[in-house]
């Protein structure tokens, strides 16, 4: 009688967290792009808005949110897509490694990535820009934390779709172009198109943008900040759950 492997077992999801974090170690430009693109862009948004420090102040802590979430999921979607074209995927798979340990390491490997850079990129823009909040850094930083680990579980989500790297690409368009739009970031949600409103409840990153701006202007955590921070939670668990489920052996 054949033994099933456990669903999930902590020292193989560790196992595979180190691996993964050796790879990101030896890619020097995928380093670049987690850690430094997100405080470059906060940077060359304060200035953009140098006339006006105000502004900065308005949408300066929306897409501290928003930066982490496009630049994880990029990263996570086209790696684990390459691990998967490359064949690794189902010589791991073959291993005693259930999916739910697959995909559990990508996400603390990519989770310590994201809590660095989530670290970096509000220290920036709070302590060296002069990005004015009522509420507490720290309550920026964990919105901005989940708002990464919900890029990076849309991330491994969508890699199981794509056939090549650049598909993988084509799915930012589809995935997070419209919740960029949608999210409150330009206008108001309750000022666009009763439609379109409707939708934009229904995003996760619409939640990140409104708890960002929770704490921009309340000095303690309210019911809104809690319920926002929950959803944004609770959809990046129920992302790597649907990650966890569509995980195929076979290679393309």
């Amino acid at each position: 009688m054949s033994t099933r492997t456990p669903a999930l077992s902590p020292a193989r999801m560790l196992a595979t967290a180190a691996r993964v974090l050796r790879q990101l170690r030896h890619d020097p430009r995928t380093v670049a792009l987690l850690l430094a693109v997100p405080v470059l862009m906060i940077t060359l948004l304060r200035y953009v808005f140098d006339a006006g420090p105000g502004t900065f102040d308005a949408v300066g802590a929306s897409l501290l949110g928003v930066f982490p979430l496009i630049t994880m999921f990029l990263v996570t979607s086209i790696a684990t897509l390459r691990e998967r074209t490359s064949g690794t995927l189902e010589r791991l798979l073959a291993l005693p490694l259930g999916k739910g340990d697959l995909i559990g390491g990508y996400a603390l490997a990519f989770g310590a990535v994201a809590v660095l850079q989530s670290l970096l990129a509000t220290a920036m823009s709070v302590w060296v820009l002069g990005l004015d909040v009522v509420g507490s850094p720290w309550l920026l930083l964990l919105v901005a934390l989940l708002d990464a680990l919900l890029g990076t579980a849309l991330g491994l989500f969508v890699s199981a779709f794509a056939a090549s790297e650049f598909q993988a690409v084509q799915f930012m368009p589809a995935v997070i172009f419209p919740q960029l739009l949608l999210c409150g970031l330009f206008t108001p949600r309750d000022r666009m198109h009763p439609v379109l409103e409707a939708v934009s409840d229904v995003l996760p990153m619409s939640y990140a943008v409104d708890g960002m701006n929770q704490v921009l202007t309340h000095t303690g955590v309210t019911a809104a900040f809690t319920r926002d921070v929950l959803i944004v939670a609770g959809c990046a668990l129920l992302v790597l759950c649907l990650g966890a489920a569509t995980l195929r052996r076979r290679t393309a």
